[in-house]
């Protein structure tokens, strides 16, 4: 009866559904504290509708009765996880507030002009595994931590003109790594799986396969072009996504000489952090990595008593003093913390390399402030090296752990990437001109991370839903279709009514059992800004971005358009704000009435 019932108004079906559950769970008389709405977030909405007064009438320590009553009363308590901001947004209920709103969005978009210039600059901002799902998660909770509701929030990259969308899978899987996906969208052409800088002719960890299938990357198209050029990642800079700018491997799993099978040396190939010395002049530097740059049993600056954080180097190179030798005459700087990092002028500096950990870096949620800046730090110093070249640059900036955090299943570290992200790119658009300079922000892949429940308008992003599953159990908002958080005791998933899902180390539900969670095979989102934003459009082959953005700067093999372009003038060109804060009249009125109903019914049964 419910089920059908609940085909009318979403608010009252969320109640009926969750007073369902809650009937058949609780079925006993429960004693009520006084003041029980404080325990459950629930008394400033009693007190704005004048209900408060009513509920404090009920005497201390009186029994719910057996039933419907105390199934009203769960609505009330125990379904509705705890809220972030004021949820009070009056104005939403008049239709006027949404028409102003589309019109003026209608305007904005209107008033938009095409921006035709030659890109001096490319600012390319990758989010790894930075899904749809992931993207609207971490926009919600980047409003929420700054105590607003979330949902209505405007992200530096919401505001971008031209969006489309990427399919992202490779030549022989449906489903992509970061590597595959790296080639493609930097080099411009789709490959196989865990395969770097080469085509589909090289076959994974194949060694004989990749010579005379390598190819290259926009990097390198711009700095054949004269441009100056860089990476910045959370990540080593040996990782899949960096390395796609630079090198050319059979498998990305060989950071250094030490991680390769004897085979493959023979066979002439090389390691991915000596490629990086070897194959581009790259100007700035900056990630983690040092570990594999050094010969084996050097002990760590930072870390020298961690031996898996020792040099793992065979062949005895030193990879980052080699560096420094090669940079002879030139300032250049290498740094290992921000103290040093700091140090660093970069109106002075002609090279940086930057490797704050022997790996990845931390996630933003433990990075110590004093040790590694934030990848806002990071993307500000390079931009400010490399602008100084009067022909222009490009840079990677990846956020690359947001990743890493998808496949532990922790939701909490993901999306503080990704907002960490989203202030990075704030920075680059702070620092650059909108007129020449094609910034693009997308994903590599995304993650089996879903967004369900009917979660109540402001309800905390990392919270729990406030319907109850046919279990009669409640799960996460935010949760996995396969991960670490698979959890079975005695024929059920876990009960996870007093456990907090909010800390960054919870590890959310899975749906299946694996030791780390999948990549998932959507398609994901590109946005662009700035000159030839425009190309960014529509549904794509992820090989086209890498081809857009040669078009775009005039880099790269075909140039025959661009003769006669200028690199800049004054383009008039929108962006869309919004400053709205706090939630929505539907959460309101859900509250509202679940609140009326619990006191009725309490009176007319309970008294």
């Amino acid at each position: 009866m419910i089920k059908y019932m609940c085909d009318g108004p979403r608010p009252f079906c969320v109640l009926l559904t969750s007073l369902c559950s809650s009937l058949s769970r609780f079925s006993l008389p429960v004693s009520l504290p006084p003041r029980w709405g404080d325990s459950f977030h629930l008394w400033p909405h009693l007190q704005r509708h004048g209900l408060s007064k009513m509920v404090l009438s009920l005497p201390p320590g009186w029994l719910v009765p057996p039933g419907i009553p105390m199934c009203f009363c769960m609505v009330c308590l125990g379904s509705v996880d705890s809220f972030v901001g004021e949820p009070d947004h009056v104005e939403e209920e008049n239709p006027e507030f949404w028409r102003s709103q589309a019109k003026q969005t209608l305007q904005s978009v209107l008033d938009r002009e095409l921006n035709t210039n030659v890109a001096k600059n490319i600012l390319f901002f990758l989010g790894d595994g930075m899904g749809i799902t992931t993207y609207t998660a971490a926009r919600i909770l980047k409003g929420q931590l700054q105590n607003q509701t979330g949902e209505e929030t405007v992200m530096t990259m919401d505001t971008f003109p031209s969006v489309g969308l990427a399919k992202t899978y490779s030549v022989d899987f449906q489903i992509a790594d970061s590597a595959a996906t790296a080639t493609a969208y930097l080099c411009g052409v789709k490959t196989n799986l865990n395969t770097i800088g080469v085509s589909a002719a090289t076959r994974n960890g194949v060694c004989k396969s990749q010579k005379g299938n390598e190819v290259t990357s926009i990097l390198k198209w711009a700095k054949d072009a004269g441009k100056s050029v860089g990476i910045v990642t959370t990540t080593r800079v040996q990782h899949a996504t960096p390395a796609a700018t630079y090198a050319h491997t059979a498998s990305r799993k060989w950071y250094s000489d030490a991680d390769m099978p004897a085979g493959a040396k023979k066979d002439g190939c090389t390691d991915i952090s000596s490629q990086l010395l070897s194959n581009t002049d790259i100007d700035v530097i900056i990630g983690g990595g040092r570990k594999y740059m050094t010969p084996r049993g050097t002990k760590d600056p930072e870390y020298p008593r961690d031996y898996s954080s020792w040099g793992k180097r065979k062949d005895g190179r030193d990879l980052i003093k080699e560096w420094q030798s090669m940079k002879f005459g030139k300032v250049a700087h290498y740094v290992w913390n921000k103290t040093d990092f700091d140090a660093v002028d970069p109106e002075t500096t002609d090279y940086l390399m930057a490797l704050f950990e022997p790996g990845d870096l931390r996630f933003e949620a433990d990075r110590d402030p004093n040790m590694d800046p934030s990848i806002v730090e990071t993307t500000e110093k390079a931009i400010r090296i490399l602008q100084k070249n009067p022909k222009g640059f490009f840079l990677l900036v990846e956020g690359g752990r947001i990743d890493q955090a998808h496949h532990a299943g922790r939701a909490y570290m993901a999306l503080h990437e990704a907002v960490a992200l989203d202030y990075a790119i704030a920075k680059g658009l702070e620092l650059t001109k909108e007129n020449e300079t094609l910034t693009i922000v997308m994903a590599d892949h995304s993650h089996p991370m879903t967004f369900n429940g009917y979660p109540f308008r402001g309800q905390s992003i990392l919270g729990k839903s406030p319907l109850w599953a046919m279990d009669v159990l409640p799960y996460t908002t935010l949760m996995y279709g396969n991960g670490p958080g698979h959890k079975v005791a005695n024929g059920t998933r876990p009960d996870i009514r007093n456990v907090n899902t909010k800390t960054k180390d919870y590890v959310q539900l899975a749906a299946v059992p694996t030791e780390s969670a999948t990549h998932s095979g959507e398609d994901v989102a590109v946005l662009a800004r700035g000159p030839m934003a425009h190309l960014f459009q529509g549904v794509q082959e992820q090989n086209y971005i890498a081809h857009a953005m040669a078009y775009a700067a005039c880099v790269g093999a075909d140039q025959r358009h661009c003769q006669g372009k200028q690199t800049a003038a004054p383009v008039v060109h929108t962006t869309l704000t919004d400053d709205r804060n706090g939630a929505g009249a539907i959460h309101g009125s859900a509250v509202l009435l679940s609140s009326l109903l619990c006191v009725m019914l309490a009176l007319t049964v309970g008294l």
